[in-house]
């Protein structure tokens, strides 16, 4: 950066989503230094990664590097570190990089757009078979789930484990949700059609549970019930006003209206059913003395400044100003106010209030149908699918990426390719967007990629001897005549891996009635403590 002369007014951003990246290359091309800090090296499209998760698109197509989005301005640097405070009083931004060097990043003027993370509605044991998809990771762990799914149904001897493992159920029917169902139906209808021997992919079931009275009722009543209709048209299933109590390794747990509780058997949740404001939403509350909402939502001025520090800003998913929506049209144009903002003050201009200008929603159903709402236009199947390429293809970043993801659509829409399925059967990414309680529980491990641990969240550690119906291990290791856990009890003579054998320990597969490792609890049902219910699952 060039310190020619006076010294520049200095621009830290941190975040490069829909909020920080915009406000970032505005600035760019001003006469000021920006630092923009990011934990991810990359500016992640977070509407389509459910088409990475579904084999359609690769991680990169949606996630172009902060360093080559920025690589023409110098007064733009790209630091890859965690913030983790502020000190508004001294204007120093304080990060780690690598969780061990600490990095401290002096300001005059501060952009926060964190953005948010998955809720459980206070049900973080959820997590350990439900994951959601923030993250790059995330959809590579969902895509490693569900073609995983597909493969251990064709090796399942017993028909009922079969449908099993052919079974998904998704939580929350808002866009996240539909949009999966959609694209896992037409992934097993089309794409998967003639590949497998002992089944019939077309006849997985993909199941929507929600708490409430329709699929994206944020789009009104007409364009809810087209909705519902094209979903099942394509076979999904939706099963609305079902709350969701309980999660294991095996299904699900059901409240309805009335009180009456079910259960549905599935060895694939996909978590589609809330959001929470990053942490740093509380962190910067709590060095500004602001206050945040039931989401954990940073309560800014109208200009989308803190009270008592005109210089900062919060933009986005993480600032909660007039009510407005959690989506990236929020965030874009609130990081674009907050960069003009900064210009104006520059020029000894005042500042002016945040105006939204609602630009519409739009969510695919399926191949060549999708559902537009744009003030008072209500588009839905093909005509609203048009509108609906045409307005993600606009906001991806770069030319290159519009034309290659044109490109995969053209192969997976018209004809029925999936070309990025590659998944392995260990991994798990080390970016999740799970508790921080779950993410040991969860890397590494084989599929289908959790312990089947009883009360994984807070077990006590001397609860050992409890058995149940998935055998764990804090190392397991599994042989041919049972499985073992690093100091736990050999399983039964002849036990043998639920459909092939697959579990939780890192040395291979469990019993279907296995024996506990070291000190652990173990069994499928996790619904956490007695009593536990969630929220409404309207994502």
């Amino acid at each position: 950066m060039s310190r020619d002369g006076p010294a520049r007014h200095r621009v830290v951003i941190v975040g490069g989503g829909f909020g920080g990246l915009p406000a970032t290359r505005l600035l760019a091309r001003k006469a000021v230094d920006v630092t923009l800090v990011d934990r991810r090296n990359h500016h992640l499209f977070q509407p389509l990664l459910y088409q990475v998760a579904t084999g359609m698109l690769p991680a990169g197509q949606i996630a172009p590097p902060l360093r080559h989005v920025v690589r023409k301005h110098d007064n733009v640097r790209v630091e890859l570190a965690e913030v983790t405070g502020f000190d508004l009083d001294q204007r120093i931004v304080h990060a780690m990089v690598l969780e061990h060097e600490e990095r401290h990043y002096p300001y005059d003027s501060l952009i926060v757009a964190a953005g948010v993370g998955q809720s459980y509605f206070g049900h973080d044991q959820f997590a350990l078979y439900a994951p959601g998809m923030k993250t790059i990771d995330d959809a590579l762990e969902l895509r490693r789930r569900i073609f995983g799914a597909f493969e251990m149904a064709e090796m399942a001897d017993d028909p009922d484990e079969k449908r099993l493992f052919l079974t998904f159920a998704i939580v929350g029917a808002g866009p996240t949700g539909v949009e999966l169902a959609g694209q896992i139906r037409d992934l097993a209808a089309r794409s998967l059609r003639r590949e497998f021997r002992t089944f019939d992919p077309s006849s997985a079931r993909v199941i929507v549970l929600d708490g409430g009275k329709e699929p994206l009722a944020t789009f009104g009543d007409r364009l809810a019930a087209k909705a519902a209709k094209e979903l099942e048209h394509l076979g999904a299933e939706l099963r609305m006003g079902a709350r969701v109590v309980g999660v294991d390794a095996f299904g699900v747990d059901l409240l309805d209206g009335a009180g009456t509780a079910s259960r549905l058997d599935a060895r694939t949740v996909i978590w589609a059913a809330g959001v929470e404001a990053s942490p740093l939403a509380t962190a910067l509350a709590k060095a500004s003395g602001a206050t945040t909402d039931h989401a954990g939502r940073i309560e800014v001025l109208p200009d989308l400044t803190l009270r008592g520090h005109p210089e900062v800003f919060a933009v986005g998913d993480m600032a909660s100003v007039n009510n407005l929506p959690g989506v990236a049209e929020v965030a874009m144009q609130g990081g674009l106010h907050a960069a003009n903002t900064i210009l104006r003050r520059l020029k000894g201009e005042p500042a002016l209030p945040f105006k939204y200008r609602d630009l519409g929603s739009a969510a695919a159903i399926g191949r060549f149908r999708a559902i537009v709402s744009v003030r008072r236009l209500r588009l839905s199947g093909f005509p609203g699918w048009v509108v609906w390429a045409f307005v993600h293809l606009g906001f991806l970043t770069g030319f290159g990426n519009r034309l290659t993801t044109l490109l995969k659509w053209t192969r997976s829409f018209v004809g029925r390719g999936r070309p990025e399925r590659e998944f392995s059967v260990r991994h798990t990414g080390g970016d999740l967007s799970l508790p921080e309680a779950v993410i040991s529980l969860v890397e590494p491990n084989p599929l289908p990629a959790y312990p089947g641990l009883a009360d994984p969240i807070g077990a006590s550690a001397d609860a050992s001897g409890a058995t149940g119906t998935a055998a764990t291990g804090a190392a397991g290791v599994s042989g041919a005549t049972g499985t073992t856990g690093a100091g736990g009890a050999a399983g039964p003579t002849g036990a043998t891996g639920t459909g092939g054998g697959t579990g939780a320990g890192s040395g291979g597969a469990t019993g279907a009635t296995g024996a506990t490792g070291a000190g652990g609890a173990s069994g499928a049902t996790a619904p956490g403590a007695a009593g536990d219910r969630a929220t409404q699952n309207g994502g």
